[in-house]
C-alpha cells in the first residue's frame, strides 16, 4: 500500500493511538507531528546509539580528512557523530565532496552547516546513491564511509569495483536497549495499538526480540507502517500478518503520510 495524502491532516488522527520506536534521539520530531494531528504516541525506542567501539579509530580518520575525495554518510545518525567532531578539527576539506544517502541524512548534514553534495533524489538506499553520476568512475579516488557497526557491504563493494579506494569509519554503535516490554505490550493484547511505526529492519528485528516470547503472538498481527520496501519483505518474513503500509522512504514525513493514508484509508 503506498500512500498520497497531505502533510497538512490536523486532526486526522484524533483518538488514535500509534508506537514509534525511532531512536530516542530522533523520535522527537515525528512524534510531534502525529501528536499534532490528534495522535496518542508511546515512544518505544528499540535501538539505542552508542559511542563507536574505538573512538581512536575515528579520531584517526577525522585527522586525515585531507586525504580523500568523497566523504558518504549513510544515515543522519553518523551525521551527528561526525560533523561536530570533524568542524571542531577545523573547517571540512574544501575538495572532500559529501554524499548522504537520503533525505533525513542531508537535512542532518544542513543542521551542521555543511550542505550534502550528492543525495538521491528518491529511493534513499545504497542502490540508489550508486546510481548518482559523481560515483561513476572512481579510478584512484578515496572514499570514506562513515556508517555504524556492521551493515551492508553493498556500497563499499561496488565503490571499490568502480576503482575507489574505500575506507569505513564506524561513527557508533547500535544496540538494543533494555526496554521493559510491559509499557507496549500491555496496551497490544488489549488492542489498543492502532498501527507501530519502524523504519529500519534492525528496528523490526530488534521490536520482535523485545517482545519475545510473550508478546509476540499480538505483535505479529500488530498492523504496521514501515520506511522501506525491505522493511515490508522482512516483516513478512518474521511472520507479521496485520496490515503492512510502506511509506514511500523513513522521512518524517512520508512516514506521517504513510499513517494517515493507513488509518483513513
Amino acid at each position: 500500500m503506498k500512500p498520497q495524502v497531505p502533510e497538512n491532516a490536523a486532526g486526522a488522527l484524533a483518538g488514535r493511538h500509534l508506537v514509534v520506536t525511532r531512536p530516542a534521539a530522533q523520535a522527537g520530531p515525528f512524534c510531534a507531528r502525529l501528536v499534532a494531528a490528534g495522535a496518542k504516541v508511546t515512544r518505544f525506542p528499540v535501538i539505542e546509539i552508542q559511542g563507536p567501539n574505538d573512538p581512536g579509530r575515528l579520531g584517526a580518520v577525522l585527522d586525515a580528512l585531507d586525504d580523500f575525495d568523497f566523504a558518504v554518510f549513510v544515515s543522519a545518525n553518523a551525521v551527528q557523530r561526525v560533523l561536530p567532531a570533524a568542524l571542531a578539527r577545523g573547517p571540512w576539506p574544501a575538495r572532500l565532496q559529501v554524499a548522504a544517502i537520503g533525505a533525513r541524512t542531508a537535512r542532518a548534514l544542513q543542521e551542521h552547516g555543511r550542505a550534502a553534495d550528492i543525495v538521491p533524489e528518491s529511493r534513499f538506499d545504497s542502490e540508489a546513491l550508486l546510481q548518482e553520476p559523481a560515483l561513476q568512475d572512481l579510478s584512484g579516488r578515496k572514499v570514506v564511509i562513515f556508517r555504524g557497526d556492521g551493515g551492508r557491504e553493498h556500497l563499499a563493494e561496488t565503490l571499490r569495483d568502480r576503482g575507489a579506494d574505500v575506507t569505513y569509519a564506524e561513527a557508533y554503535r547500535r544496540a538494543i536497549p533494555d526496554l521493559d516490554p510491559e509499557p507496549l505490550e500491555g496496551p497490544l493484547k488489549a488492542g489498543a495499538i492502532d498501527a507501530i511505526t519502524v523504519t529500519s529492519g534492525e528496528s523490526l528485528r530488534n521490536l520482535v526480540a523485545i517482545l519475545e516470547p510473550r508478546g509476540r503472538e499480538v505483535l505479529l498481527r500488530t498492523p504496521l507502517v514501515v520506511g522501506a520496501t525491505r522493511v515490508a519483505e522482512l516483516a513478512g518474513e518474521l511472520g507479521f500478518h496485520g496490515t503492512i503500509t510502506t511509506a514511500d522512504d523513513p522521512t518524517d514525513a512520508a512516514m506521517f503520510r504513510a499513517v494517515v493514508a493507513y488509518l483513513e484509508g
